[in-house]
């Protein structure tokens, strides 16, 4: 804990909600973690045919009626399921919670594009004749329509918006609301990220015009972060929200604690679009470090945010083999080699996997590491299969986005 901070300034996390390909609670997504069981399957998608994407599959009617499922958008689904259930595990009295002070800050990578291509493409069928075009494109297509459903649907009239960070945007949605927590702007922060990119053609078209598309006969081999035969990223949709509380607040009312927020940081590489920079990744990890009162030989596992591409990889290898050198004690996984790239919901999902090797003493391992590039080694690196009896106090959890920004996230065990 940082030295000194107290208790009202202490940030931890007390409820967990997500859906992820491979799982949709916390309990099943760590369960298919532990036991290598990916979440990428054979996907078909308009223009594009058919490709591999990470899908989820949860029950979208359990806390929205039909007629909102059709107002509303995939994103605001996800962010609604998630949030909900995030609530039910804090075990909140949300009827007589004050509602004016819960805010919602979620992180998204982008929003609208899946609405909006719809919609042209139903435009063509009537000869582009636009008094067919949906009355709701705008409510839908608004950058903060997903946190904006979820205050609608949970009736929170507290702070809300969306945080576009490109995939660094989970981690900032964390921050974000440690930070207005901190402020006394609010007493319940429900943030994360959602993510609905498999519904847009624009973005597998995009990384196929790159050559950043993974392909692979098996699409359970296909997201293969730091292996020798990666070849690009699998596109992935999910959400994951927390609800985070000052620490005074979360013990008197006996609430469970996953971790404590202890640290975070986050800043820009100023340089490329696409390809990210390894000396200021490093620096905003080093960063982190320093604000949770840390050394990096304190940091137990470094959750990795590696994609899959070509260069990306290398450039976040080379930044935690300079911030962590050959420290034994930390270990490296990755969580994306599971389930794809969830987008903007990448980070939040990513720290979620993890947070349960806090009581459990296991390290879930990266996926499909057969044969490590020689420039993306790690000497802490868990390959395909999980450690098991492992004591882990400190997680870093590493988030990286197009345009250069880069944030990383520390939790602690209490």
């Amino acid at each position: 804990m940082p030295v000194g901070r107290p208790d009202n300034q202490r940030i931890v996390i007390t409820g967990i909600g997500l859906t992820s390909p491979n799982g949709n609670n916390l309990a099943e997504y760590r369960a298919a973690l532990l036991a290598g069981r990916s979440g990428v399957t054979r996907y078909e998608i308009r223009y594009i045919g058919q490709t591999l994407a990470g899908v989820c599959r949860f029950d979208e009617a359990r806390y929205q009626s039909k007629k909102d499922r059709r107002r509303g958008t995939r994103a605001g689904s996800v962010g609604i399921y998630c949030t909900n259930e995030a609530v039910v595990d804090a075990g909140l009295d949300w009827k007589n919670i004050d509602k004016s002070r819960v805010g919602v800050y979620l992180g998204i990578t982008e929003h609208g594009n899946v609405e909006t291509e719809n919609e042209v493409y139903e435009l063509s069928q009537f000869q582009y004749d636009v008094k067919f075009w949906s009355h709701h494109h705008n409510p839908r297509t608004v950058a903060n329509n997903p946190a904006g459903e979820v205050t609608i649907n949970m009736g929170i009239t507290g702070p809300h918006y969306t945080i576009g960070a490109a995939c660094a945007a989970g981690n900032a949605g964390l921050i974000q609301g440690a930070q207005m927590l901190r402020l006394g702007e609010v007493d319940v922060a429900l943030c994360g990220g959602v993510s609905e990119s498999t519904h847009t053609f624009g973005i597998f078209a995009s990384f196929k015009s790159q050559g950043a598309l993974a392909e692979h006969d098996d699409p359970t081999k296909a997201s293969r972060p730091f292996d020798k035969a990666r070849n690009g990223i699998v596109v992935a949709e999910g959400g994951c929200v927390y609800v985070l509380e000052r620490y005074d607040e979360a013990k008197r009312r006996g609430a469970k604690i996953y971790g404590e927020l202890v640290g975070y940081a986050m800043n820009s590489d100023a340089g490329d679009f696409v390809m990210p920079s390894a000396e200021r990744q490093a620096e905003c990890i080093a960063k982190a470090v320093r604000s949770a009162d840390l050394t990096p030989e304190q940091i137990d596992v470094v959750s990795t945010h590696a994609t899959g591409t070509a260069g990306g990889d290398v450039q976040e290898a080379a930044a935690l083999r300079s911030v962590f050198r050959d420290n034994p004690r930390t270990k490296f996984n990755n969580t994306q080699s599971f389930i794809g790239h969830a987008m903007g919901a990448a980070g939040a999902l990513e720290l979620a996997g993890n947070l349960p090797s806090f009581t459990d003493r296991c390290c879930h391992a990266t996926l499909n590491l057969d044969d490590v590039d020689p420039e993306c080694a790690l000497s802490g690196i868990v390959r395909n299969q999980p450690q098991e009896g492992v004591q882990i106090n400190v997680i870093l959890n590493n988030s990286f986005g197009m345009l250069g920004i880069n944030s990383a996230v520390i939790v602690q065990r209490i």
